[in-house]
């Protein structure tokens, strides 16, 4: 494991999942090639404040819900305002998908159903600033999966966009970090996306088999490319 990234960061990442299928994919074997353990909290069933009080790195992931849905799953009440918590620390914070839009909601943007959902590969467009950590995903399409979108929050900065909505990735200084899309989805798991999410993707008229072929054609340079960015953030996390 890196030097610096091995004394910057204790070496068990917590990782909070809201549906069983959506884990840490391709980012679980790279963080396990670094020295890291892993340890899962299930949302709604877990107490989620060691993972949310955890000086170490904590990684917010995806799910079908909306924030905006505390009356239907009120676990998200205590889970918004530990992060809430968290980010006001400044506590080193992934959010993915669901995990993103919780961040931006957690720093007092406005989480909002978008006018479609926005399902499958495309490329992003990656803001043309400094040292942006998600520069190895140039010119490489990543999965999107998601209906809901965010407005960016205040002081955050934006890394990327898509064709359909402008918030796709945003930081807040080196220790935060929200990434709309799916960067940690691996070829030979997309199976179980196919299944999970079958209602989902019959409700909007899209083709299985071509999302399936979809993967087979972008999943392996996409794994590739986001081990470089989670990279880029544990080095900037070591570098402060």
């Amino acid at each position: 494991m890196n030097n610096m990234i091995a004394t910057a960061l204790p070496k068990t990442i917590y990782a909070i999942q809201h549906l069983a299928f959506e884990d840490l994919g391709s980012l679980e074997d790279l963080f396990y090639q670094l020295g890291f353990r892993i340890r899962y909290f299930e949302a709604g069933v877990d107490d989620l404040r060691p993972a949310l009080n955890y000086d170490g790195l904590t990684i917010v992931l995806g799910g079908p819900i909306g924030v905006y849905e505390t009356k239907d799953y009120p676990f998200l009440i205590d889970e918004i305002a530990g992060l809430k918590q968290r980010l006001q620390a400044n506590k080193p914070t992934i959010g993915i998908c669901l995990g993103a839009q919780l961040i931006a909601h957690a720093l007092g943007a406005k989480v909002y159903a978008g006018l479609q959902k926005e399902i499958g590969w495309s490329k992003l467009e990656i803001t043309p600033i400094d040292e942006n950590i998600l520069a190895p995903l140039e010119h490489i399409k990543v999965l999107h999966w998601h209906g809901d979108t965010f407005d960016l929050p205040t002081n955050a900065t934006l890394l990327a966009s898509s064709q359909l909505y402008p918030h796709q990735a945003f930081s807040v200084g080196r220790n935060i970090l929200a990434l709309q899309f799916h960067i940690e989805i691996t070829e030979d798991s997309f199976e179980k996306w196919l299944i999970g999410h079958t209602c989902e993707i019959r409700q909007v008229d899209l083709s299985i088999a071509q999302l399936r072929k979809d993967n087979l054609l972008y999943a392996t340079a996409l794994e590739h490319q986001s081990h470089l960015v989670i990279q880029n953030y544990l080095t900037n996390l070591a570098s402060k």
